[in-house]
């Protein structure tokens, strides 16, 4: 691609950055299966005027539940699990709505947000649904039978990665790292103290009512007493396999386009081309949502993608690919004056777009 495409490219960029005050943003395109583009803008700290860089690595907020699901999909393919397995059976304790306590929650029920259970009561300790623990536990649980209603929810991932541990014997983060990170060659992981700090962008909430910024540091809280008192099995949430996986934006898209290739990249197989599909395979008509991957027909007008969206403590992390023409596009920001039309920030629709027009169109 000649430069002044770049630098067109570049330009628009920016103004689709100026647009949302973003503070910084990374992004990889990858066209006929390769990368072929990736950029930095703006600042990693504003408080130190840092630039951005494409070494630096971002928590991604909810993208990571994909790491969660392709480490089951791995599990399945050991014989280790069945999608049809009851999730309380999995987990360790009893996982019923109390209102139909007579159908059983699957796994795949949890990995496709139909489980019927919700966040009402937070997602960060698995206290909250263990009726041993929690008399409230009922609330944890909404009225509709599972299987028959999508409620996006936290909880089912927390309570996934509990059972990647029990079921892998090893700690959450250094299965995904040993059996995901590692054999694609990439920088990442769930564990903030296995990583350089150095590299971590800093995160940023935006008030609207002030009009602007704030960090959020407890985005990367190592939580090493919690860790030094951690059960396998049932500390897991510590970790987030919900959301806390940290990685560059040329790292994420080396990861995507293993789904767009059904589950191998350059020789290397993650998962079978069945279990990839069935990922990518919507479950619930309206949400398009599948196996923590997701369809999207409305994000590139006229184009459908599949992939998922991120946003935690400021952060908005977009990844969407299309298996058919092997095209995908990473954006990452650390903060932004977020709005939205249906269901995607109205920074990550205009950035994706720019970069489809520039790079793919």
């Amino acid at each position: 691609m000649a430069s002044a495409q770049y630098e067109s490219a570049e330009a628009d960029f920016e103004q689709v950055m100026n647009r949302f005050n973003a503070i910084g943003a990374s992004v990889a395109v990858v066209k006929e299966g390769k990368i072929i583009y990736t950029h930095s803008f703006g600042l990693k700290d504003l408080e130190n005027k840092t630039p951005l860089t494409d070494q630096d690595i971002f928590r991604i907020a909810s993208i990571s539940k994909s790491f969660s699901a392709t480490s089951i999909m791995q599990l399945i393919e050991a014989g280790k699990l069945s999608l049809d397995d009851d999730f309380g059976d999995l987990v360790g304790f009893k996982i019923r709505n109390p209102k139909f306590p007579d159908q059983k929650i699957t796994l795949k029920m949890a990995l496709s947000h139909t489980s019927s259970l919700n966040d009402s009561q937070g997602y960060l300790n698995l206290d909250l649904i263990n009726p041993d623990k929690n008399p409230d536990y009922a609330k944890c649980y909404n009225d509709y039978a599972p299987g028959k209603g999508y409620q996006y929810c936290n909880l089912n991932f927390n309570l996934i990665g509990t059972i990647i541990e029990k079921k892998s014997g090893e700690r959450f983060d250094q299965y995904v790292k040993n059996h995901i990170l590692q054999p694609l060659g990439l920088y990442g992981g769930y564990c903030v103290d296995s990583l350089d700090s150095n590299r971590f962008v800093k995160l940023y909430e935006y008030h609207t009512d002030i009009k602007s910024f704030t960090p959020s540091p407890t985005a990367y809280a190592p939580r090493r007493a919690e860790i030094k008192d951690y059960v396998m099995g049932y500390s897991t949430p510590i970790f987030s396999p919900t959301g806390g996986m940290k990685i560059s934006a040329t790292d994420l898209a080396k990861y995507m386009m293993m789904h767009m290739n059904y589950g191998t990249v350059n020789g290397v197989k993650i998962i079978s081309k069945k279990h990839s599909k069935l990922m990518q395979t919507k479950i619930t008509e309206e949400e398009e949502y599948g196996l923590a991957l997701r369809q999207a027909g409305n994000l590139i007008p006229g184009v459908k993608l599949i992939g998922h969206t991120g946003s935690a403590y400021g952060l908005y992390s977009t990844m969407f690919f299309n298996p058919k023409q092997k095209f995908g596009f990473v954006i990452i920001t650390n903060g932004i004056n977020a709005t939205y039309t249906g269901d995607f920030p109205d920074f990550s629709r205009a950035a994706i777009n720019n970069l489809y027009r520039h790079f793919i169109q």
